[in-house]
């Protein structure tokens, strides 16, 4: 049997955008109004509504964490104005995790923006981390005394590329230089946050929080030992995976690495400049390689190769998000397994792994591929927003009530 550290954490992740529902003042939301999205998100989960019957189920699996976001667009709708209410709201959801025994693990900024900041030129304003920090302030004030665990941004590198590379997600920009002059701001942000609310809980004479962002990495492997090949995953791994937290651990303002893996990619670059090395794929099908709903290769020791390379930076690890899109839940709960197996085994190594967050809780609104992704543990009836708890978040209950893994 495998065992896992006394005091783990384990749980689910979820972000407003994806099961709230009705983000109306979002820019996501006016960019689907205005048909510049292909799927709509409408009421989502309706987890605004539902939160406690969902952190009901939550507790009956066991979960002792949850992480989830805050929507800015609810909390400031219009520039410099704060809403009441939705602050309330947001305090009532992380009481009813406390009062279930779940801990919060709460992100500030998790890919939506209000869609007065995205019109006013978004991350590529130069007071944008003025603004994030406003907010932030404004958040951690109103939640200090409940919470212990901060993320400010999610997957700083995966929304830079999606919203200002490649223009798929708003504000739709399409140009390579773009990904660093983003990175840089959102470390920049990033660094304004977590000394804020550091200050903040000084301040109110409380114990010191644990800060991090949550980093998306994947493991990435040259399709031959050609030199492009080779070239493009050192640049991916610099760029895409470290280059991020090197920054944020060289101003010492990271508590933690929160960890987001989902797969692995295969380089195969076709030609010599920067764009192609930095985006070029293999897409070939491989027989020995299982894939998810969306055709990410499953590669559950991509994970276990990036904590070994984590592990110099000796600092606590703490799997934000880690999960599989699929029809067969017998294969959600395989993914799971196997991925604790190689968690397990970095522990083993000696390095620091703290907790593990499965992505997500619930089904949800999957950013530009829509509804038909299904990761929940719970699976969503989207006609009658029925909640069934699925065979696989049973199985992964019995890890959770007893830290114990049938090797």
């Amino acid at each position: 049997m495998l065992k896992f550290p006394d005091n783990f954490f384990w749980g689910a992740a979820t972000s407003s955008y994806q099961v709230e529902g009705s983000n109306r003042l979002s820019d996501w939301w006016q960019w689907e109004e205005e048909g510049k999205l292909k799927y709509k998100s409408g009421l989502a989960c309706r987890h605004y509504e539902l939160y406690k019957e969902d952190f009901d189920l939550a507790k009956s699996l066991s979960h002792n964490a949850h992480r989830l976001s805050i929507e800015w667009s609810r909390i400031e709708p219009r520039e410099g104005e704060f809403s009441s209410k939705e602050i309330a709201h947001y305090v009532d959801v992380v009481t009813a995790l406390k009062e279930r025994g779940i801990e919060p693990v709460i992100t500030l900024h998790h890919f939506t923006n209000p869609a007065w900041f995205t019109d006013k030129g978004g991350w590529l304003h130069k007071k944008a981390p003025e603004y994030f920090l406003r907010y932030t302030e404004k958040i951690v004030e109103a939640l200090c005394n409940k919470v212990r665990f901060w993320v400010t941004i999610n997957e700083p590198m995966v929304y830079s590329y999606h919203a200002y590379v490649i223009g798929i997600w708003p504000p739709m920009k399409k140009s390579i230089s773009n990904l660093e002059k983003i990175g840089n701001v959102f470390v920049k942000s990033h660094i304004l946050a977590y000394r804020s609310i550091h200050n903040i809980y000084r301040k109110n004479n409380l114990k010191p929080p644990y800060v991090s962002v949550s980093k998306n990495m994947q493991c990435f492997e040259p399709i031959d030992c050609s030199f492009k090949n080779i070239l493009a995953v050192k640049l991916r791994n610099k760029i895409f995976n470290f280059a991020v937290i090197e920054k944020m651990i060289r101003e010492k303002t990271l508590d933690f690495i929160g960890l987001n893996y989902y797969t692995r990619q295969v380089a195969d670059v076709k030609s010599f400049n920067r764009y192609r090395l930095l985006t070029d794929i293999c897409m070939k099908k491989t027989s020995d390689i299982k894939k998810n709903y969306l055709g990410w290769d499953v590669y559950p020791e991509g994970l276990y190769r990036l904590f070994l390379k984590l592990k110099k930076y000796n600092l606590p690890i703490f799997i934000l998000e880690n999960g599989i899109c699929t029809t067969q839940d017998n294969e959600r709960w395989e993914f799971i397994r196997e991925h604790l197996k190689f968690i397990h085994k970095a522990i083993s190594s000696g390095v620091k792994v703290i907790g593990y967050l499965y992505w997500s809780l619930l089904d949800n609104f999957e950013w530009h591929e829509g509804f038909s992704p299904r990761f929940g543990l719970i699976e969503v009836d989207y006609n009658t927003y029925k909640r069934t708890v699925r065979e696989s978040a049973k199985k992964y209950s019995h890890v959770c009530k007893t830290g114990e893994l049938a090797p």
